[in-house]
């Protein structure tokens, strides 16, 4: 699993490097299929962006989380990532198990 962080008018320091590949990783534990993520964060006046596009085999998941400070953009962002690969995850286990309720015989 590879992520990639960059930044749109910030350079990105190891500080946040760090800070980021904790946060994500935390939400990477929750399934074990994501190819790579992307991780971009851009300054604009007066608000903070924070971006992800996680490629999962058949689908890309993306979300995005602005803020007045990075780091609680950052915080936002995997927040709304944890729920999006659970959400995704259920869905994959919910279809496996749709096929054994069709084939009952009467």
């Amino acid at each position: 699993m590879n992520i990639s962080i960059s930044g749109r008018h910030l350079e990105i320091t190891p500080a946040i490097k760090e800070y980021v590949e904790s946060k994500i990783g935390r939400v990477l534990k929750h399934f074990d299929n994501v190819i790579d993520a992307q991780v971009i964060l851009s300054l604009e006046p007066l608000k903070h962006i924070a971006e992800i596009t996680m490629r999962v085999p058949g689908k890309d998941i993306h979300c995005a989380a602005e803020e007045e400070n990075l780091y609680a953009a950052i915080d936002l962002l995997s927040d709304k990532a944890d729920r999006l690969v659970i959400k995704h995850k259920s869905k994959l286990q919910d279809h496996s198990n749709d096929s054994t309720k069709r084939m009952t015989v009467v």
